[in-house]
């Protein structure tokens, strides 16, 4: 049975026109994909978009440290007098003698 524009201006005002605009896309396997591979296409997507905002963000951070790094060096070799090396011992030296317990 075929509902007229006469019958439809009586059920609610755009009704027929809301109908028109739904597919056969618009429920929930949007599309006729199969379940499995209906959220294949996010799935790529968000572990590529992640994959490169990781790269990007470890670039940034390598960036960063490496600046710092720089900043401390150029500070060390200025200032000798705050970082005097201390001297050398031998292996030796640090080792206590060694006492077996029984």
């Amino acid at each position: 049975m075929m509902i007229g524009k006469e019958e439809l201006g009586r059920v609610g005002p755009n009704l027929g026109e809301r109908r028109a605009q739904l597919g056969p896309g618009d429920g929930s396997r949007q599309g006729g994909h199969s379940p499995s591979a209906a959220g294949l296409h996010r799935q790529v997507l968000f572990t590529t978009v992640g994959w490169f905002v990781g790269y990007y963000l470890t670039k940034r951070a390598d960036y960063i440290h490496a600046k710092v790094d720089r900043e401390l060096l150029e500070y060390v070799r200025h200032h000798p007098e705050d970082f005097k090396r201390a001297e050398r011992k031998r292996i030796g030296e640090l080792l206590e003698d060694f006492h077996p317990v029984r």
